[in-house]
């Protein structure tokens, strides 16, 4: 049981930095971050710049142009 539980606890955590929830994420809607056209996560996925800090917690990140995105943003079936 105990094991059952510190994996369950391992795949929540590393699943956080990214922001790619099980259940999805959207980011968290700041006043601040919005301005500049961000939304806030716990870090930047991939394809997302860094803008600035939402609440010392969060990252505001701002999602790249197409044209610049790196190949690892680009989901693929």
């Amino acid at each position: 049981m105990r094991l059952h539980l510190s994996g369950l606890l391992f795949l929540l955590v590393i699943s956080l930095p990214s922001g790619n929830g099980l259940v999805g994420n959207d980011g968290v809607s700041v006043r601040s971050c919005t301005v500049v056209g961000g939304k806030c996560f716990f870090g930047c996925r991939q394809g997302w710049q860094w803008m600035m800090y939402c609440f010392s917690i969060f990252s505001c990140c701002k999602e790249l142009q197409k044209e610049v995105k790196p190949p690892q943003a680009f989901e693929f079936d």
